[in-house]
């Protein structure tokens, strides 16, 4: 395994250090100049906010076309990788089998794909993520607040699903609207359940597996709930709403339930509708009363958890790093799968490439999602899926392989 961190001080700086059955180290350096160029062209490749950023990324980014892709991949890499250390990666693997990389990105280059790099140059199309399984750490000063489950009835194999919930005041077709489609109409999605039902132990209990979609009653107190009767895994499949990098709060970021503005909470409500924000998950109600109780308690995480909604690994874009990805760490989660910048949905692969109903991107990611973290090794488990991904897009370009889905996707770790 090999441990990667960097630092922005004006320029980028990078140390790496081998442990776990090979040894070494190693520093690298990029001009900062270099790297905020770089990063740039990135960030014109990514989907933005709303129906225009993401038609922008569909029409004109360079995610989109596998020449332009794989050329933006380079030109990170250049910037970005030093070759000492890809040396030192086919050396260990060449010895010892595929290694691990955790990566600890600074805030400024904590969108980059990683595994993308193009890490042999011009002259090859090898990529990070064939020579590696990669994980992103989350900084070293984030701990774990001591959590048990205290339900009477409590339950620590459960599978938490919150699939799609109802945005209160928000219609299927608006912003906070639904990002799965209608429920029912995509079988691989009632598979997935179906496969949970058949193992056991699914919250919320449903007798079929449509009635685990477009649910109104997954507010944050039902969340609690289930949470304190102790689960093995939460996936949560639907909207984040990030907070301005510029602004510098972090904490800030809000995942959407099916909370009324009645509901108890540190944000403002939107509509008929109260967020629920990673500032709740880490205070709970302790800035609201005098009796209240930290977030740990009310909403303490299972082992993993599954966050697959726009930007919700964004915590890692900030100098503090408190989002809900860091929440849900904070809370108890040993590894948290989010997401790096704003996903398209299938919906969106339909208008704006012309795809038909029946292919469905985001239906695979939350698939492979839900399959890695049933697996003994789920970094490992979603590192192969995202190698066979690049290797249809290697070999057809077609905009469903398109790494502007699946590569958002990272493990990260304490």
């Amino acid at each position: 395994m090999v441990q990667v961190r960097l630092a922005d001080a004006g320029d980028l700086h990078m140390t790496w250090t081998w442990v776990r059955g090979a040894q070494g180290f190693g520093t690298g350096y990029a001009p900062g100049r270099d790297v905020d160029e770089a990063v740039r062209a990135l960030d014109a490749a990514l989907p933005g906010g709303g129906a225009e950023g993401m038609r922008r990324a569909f029409e004109f980014g360079a995610l989109v076309s596998y020449e332009d892709e794989r050329h933006l991949s380079r030109t990170l890499a250049e910037v970005l990788w030093p070759p000492g250390l890809t040396d030192q990666i086919r050396q260990v693997s060449a010895r010892l089998g595929r290694p691990l990389l955790r990566l600890q990105p600074s805030p400024r280059v904590a969108q980059v794909p990683w595994e993308l790099l193009a890490v042999d140059g011009a002259g090859s199309d090898a990529r990070l993520i064939d020579l590696v399984d990669l994980v992103t750490t989350a900084p070293a000063s984030l701990r774990r607040a001591s959590t048990t489950p205290t339900g009477q009835d409590s339950d620590p194999d459960a599978v938490i699903l919150v699939l799609d919930p109802r945005v209160p005041g928000f219609r299927a077709d608006s912003p906070l609207g639904s990002v799965l489609g209608r429920p029912g109409s995509d079988p691989a999605l009632l598979s997935l359940v179906q496969r949970r039902l058949d193992a056991g132990g699914v919250v919320p209990s449903v007798g079929t597996p449509a009635e685990a979609f477009r649910r109104t009653d997954l507010d944050r107190d039902w969340l609690g709930q289930a949470l304190r009767r102790g689960a093995r895994r939460l996936l949560y499949v639907g909207h984040v709403s990030g907070a301005p990098v510029e602004g510098g709060q972090s904490e800030d970021v809000t995942l959407h339930l099916c909370c009324g503005p009645e509901t108890t909470g540190m944000t403002e409500p939107v509509r008929s509708h109260r967020p629920l924000s990673a500032k709740d998950l880490l205070l709970g109600t302790l800035a609201l009363r005098a009796d209240g109780v930290p977030g740990a308690r009310l909403w303490p995480a299972p082992p993993r958890v599954a966050l697959i909604a726009c930007e919700s690994g964004g915590d890692l874009r900030f100098a503090e790093s408190f989002g809900l990805a860091a929440a849900m760490i904070h809370n108890g989660a040993r590894l948290v799968t989010a997401t790096r910048w704003v996903l398209p949905t299938s919906f969106a692969f339909h208008r704006l490439a012309g795809l038909p109903e029946s292919v469905r991107p985001l239906t695979d990611a939350v698939v492979a999602v839900d399959a890695a973290h049933e697996d003994d090794d789920p970094v490992r488990h979603l590192g192969t899926w995202q190698r066979a991904r690049l290797d249809l897009w290697r070999a057809g370009g077609r905009i469903e392989h398109s790494p502007l889905l699946w590569a958002a996707l990272t493990c990260i770790v304490r």
